[in-house]
């Protein structure tokens, strides 16, 4: 795979829909969750790799020290994805996979994972992370 097109294929052929991305060679899918209620997903086709990117969790009220560690630990046992910090505190997974020999089973793979990642933490990163505003709303 080199071009996007290929990766439109693949997840087309997943029955994955799918739509352009801002930038050049980006392409964005929304995977459907039980916890959180979608997660976005940006796919961005490089010279060499495919890029992901994929939105957890704002950056948290309280506990950061809490948050990160509950995350490095499941970060142990996701399949080559991990979770990153942008300069903001906001969560994200990510991951960069070569293109060379990236297939649809490949895809499939790390759009499970993704959504794993994203999704069945989301209620404990609430809890741990914004405690005191969600009892506050109660």
């Amino acid at each position: 795979m080199s071009d996007p097109a290929t990766l439109h294929t693949l997840l087309d052929r997943l029955e994955v829909p799918w739509e352009e991305g801002a930038r050049e060679g980006e392409t964005v899918v929304t995977l459907p969750g039980e916890h959180k209620l979608r997660t976005v997903v940006s796919l961005h086709v490089g010279k060499r790799a495919l890029e992901l990117r994929a939105f957890v969790i704002r950056n948290p009220d309280e506990r950061h020290g809490d948050v990160h560690r509950f995350l490095l630990r499941r970060s142990l046992r996701l399949p080559g994805l991990g979770y990153a910090v942008d300069a903001a505190g906001d969560v994200y997974v990510t991951a960069r996979v070569p293109l060379a020999g990236l297939d649809e089973q490949t895809v499939d793979e790390l759009l499970g994972g993704v959504l794993a990642a994203c999704d069945e933490p989301f209620d404990e990163l609430l809890r741990i992370g914004f405690w005191t505003s969600i009892r506050r709303e109660w």
